[in-house]
């Protein structure tokens, strides 16, 4: 029997290696790269992937009967189970590609949704949500008479338990909610969210998209009813990314698209849809996709994740505590318990042009209300300057963000 190698200690430097768009300037300016939580930069290995799919295996997946269409349907297989056994799903069957954490909440709406939701039913989403998982419930809400609420959220970004406890009842059939919240960086209680609701016989599904790159998530021990996340916030490529769901759910779920690969046999008289997971999985999927996404798994798990987020808590910690002593700057959202996201604001500036200045220096990061509108209308502002964090960034590039922001103070 092998023996599983142990992973280096974490290194941040030698990890930075292995990403080569971090290797360039912007505006005459190295690149600092602080916007990972709209989406991370891809390793070589996750590169090469798709090159050497294009290269050397390019063919369609399942119907193929030729060496090409093998190769790319065992390694298109082989890839969900890699991210099966990366979120501990007991089957890779549970495993759904979609074209996102988007798609995927939008599957869940429209196909559970639709089947079960009527008039008078709850649906309770958090008030710091992405609109992603605010906008597909209003639709099929709206369709079926339900009516979508918010968990209050307090001042500091956390999620009221207690409130969320109050609202809870017999009618209330899903609770969704972020993993984290990509405009505040709070790590929401998901493990108390998910027993609540399953203490009043409602579902759950968690959007993981900002979670999943920062530290192993466990489908079995969270026990919720539905999981979410994108390729390509996890070092993936675009376009893609997976759902997690209980198989008695899924099973038991009409197919969202119609079309190829999604059914068994197909006559005028009646169709019958092939089984999990292949009965969401319409029409031609995102084949290199797929396998670069499990380039992608296959480097996480070589990396010590342990380390790397210890790195990346140390780095927020940092940036933070450099925030607090820059004069006219206001952190927006300061939970106890965040991970890799801050939230700010300039004073007599707007994000906007905080974000445009910053640029010119190198310094990439996102600004806005990163699709998070509700949530800052609570705090009363258009939007923030967001910079986040991956394990590739350094206390080099927090610096950096500092010496500019300081410019674009004097500036102002």
């Amino acid at each position: 029997m092998n023996e599983q190698v142990k992973p280096l200690p974490f290194d941040a430097e030698r990890v930075r290696a292995d990403f080569p768009i971090l290797n360039q300037e912007v505006n005459g300016h190295p690149l600092v790269y602080l916007d990972n939580a709209a989406t991370t930069q891809k390793p070589r290995a996750v590169i090469q992937a798709l090159v050497d799919y294009y290269e050397q295996d390019n063919s369609n997946v399942h119907r193929g009967a030729h060496a090409l269409a093998d190769r790319a349907t065992q390694k298109f297989e082989a890839a969900r189970v890699k991210v099966a056994e990366f979120i501990n799903a007991p089957e890779a069957r549970q495993v759904i590609w979609t074209r996102g954490t988007t798609e995927g909440i939008n599957l869940v709406a429209s196909s559970w949704g639709r089947s079960n939701l009527k008039a008078g039913d709850r649906v309770l989403v958090s008030a710091m949500e992405h609109h992603s998982n605010i906008v597909p419930w209003q639709m099929v809400a709206a369709e079926k008479g339900a009516t979508v609420e918010p968990i209050p959220v307090d001042v500091d970004g956390v999620l009221d338990l207690a409130a969320l406890q109050d609202m809870l009842d017999e009618r209330v059939k899903m609770v969704a909610c972020g993993h984290v919240s990509n405009a505040l960086g709070t790590v929401n209680p998901v493990e108390q969210v998910i027993r609540l609701a399953h203490g009043v016989g409602a579902l759950t599904l968690i959007d993981g998209a900002q979670a999943v790159s920062h530290w192993p998530v466990d489908m079995q021990a969270l026990d919720c009813d539905f999981y979410v996340f994108s390729a390509h916030k996890l070092f993936g490529p675009t376009g893609l990314g997976a759902l997690y769901g209980k198989v008695a759910l899924l099973d038991a779920m009409p197919p969202y698209q119609g079309g190829g690969e999604m059914i068994e046999s197909v006559s005028f008289a009646g169709t019958t849809y092939n089984q999990l997971p292949y009965k969401f999985e319409a029409g031609t999927p995102d084949i290199a996709g797929v396998i670069a996404f499990g380039a992608a798994i296959d480097y996480l798990n070589q990396l010590d994740r342990a380390g790397a987020a210890a790195h990346e808590k140390a780095l927020l910690a940092y940036a933070e505590e450099r925030a607090r002593a820059t004069p006219g700057v206001r952190l927006i959202g300061t939970s106890a318990n965040k991970t890799s996201v801050m939230s700010f604001l300039l004073e007599g500036a707007h994000p906007n042009d905080v974000g445009m200045l910053l640029d010119q220096q190198g310094v990439a990061v996102r600004t806005g209300n990163h699709c998070a509108q509700p949530i800052m209308e609570q705090y009363g502002v258009p939007g923030t300057v967001r910079a986040s964090l991956a394990f590739y960034n350094t206390r080099d590039d927090i610096d950096r963000l500092f010496a500019a922001l300081e410019k674009v103070r004097l500036f102002l």
